[in-house]
């Protein structure tokens, strides 16, 4: 018998200069839950997916050819507003595409993420 996780994605590591900024964001914006592993590891849960942030200078961003990880939420304005409180910065701003709009934001580490909403 086969294991229904074969070939799906189970976790995303992303980088993080600043392990503490990054978890106080995506807690206020997103509710996301998280573990410390020591210094220089984070993990976290979004509710349904595993992942972690490592220390690093670096950081992540479509421009620099990384992943883009795109998450979801029905009220488009409602969470724009909500990652601008928690101190998110606006990297694109609301933009449609073929099945729904989106915006790009970066997180204290400077990390891009995006939001999409149908």
């Amino acid at each position: 018998m086969s294991d229904a996780r074969n070939g799906k994605i189970n976790y995303v590591e992303l980088p993080a200069r600043d392990l503490s900024a990054t978890r106080t964001f995506l807690e206020a914006a997103f509710g996301w839950t998280f573990t410390e592993w020591g210094p220089d590891y984070l993990a976290f849960n979004d509710g349904s997916m595993n992942g972690g942030f490592h220390r690093s200078e670096k950081s992540a961003s479509s421009e620099s050819g990384s992943a883009l990880v795109i998450l979801y939420y029905d009220d488009l304005e409602s969470i724009r507003a909500k990652v601008l409180d928690a101190g998110g910065t606006i990297e694109k701003e609301i933009f449609s595409f073929p099945g729904g709009r989106r915006f790009h934001f970066l997180e204290p580490s400077g990390n891009e993420l995006a939001v999409w909403s149908e």
